[in-house]
């Protein structure tokens, strides 16, 4: 294999030549699988903000809902709010 090299400089070139092709290559798909990979674990985080996010808010519209009933409640019971029936028993 070694006299095969020696006989011919030109074939040695074109195999070194496609070698370096190959590598370059190689390298292309390596960098595209991890941006690929990189991508992937972007989405799954921005998922994982978003699922937080969403538990977040459906606590913060409960807490509204009972602040809100609470509020109402307070209303009714304060005879301040009540001027319908106020009115009503100055009459």
């Amino acid at each position: 294999s070694h006299e095969e090299r020696a006989a011919s400089p030109r074939m040695n070139a074109d195999m070194d030549a496609v070698e370096a092709e190959n590598q370059v290559e190689l390298e292309e798909k390596t960098r595209l699988i991890n941006q690929v990979l990189e991508l992937q674990h972007t989405l799954e985080d921005l998922s994982a903000r978003v699922d937080a996010v969403k538990e977040e808010n459906l606590k913060l519209k409960s807490e509204n809902q009972v602040l809100g009933q609470y509020i109402e409640n307070l209303m009714s019971a304060s005879s301040v709010f009540q001027t319908t029936d106020t009115k009503s028993k100055r009459k």
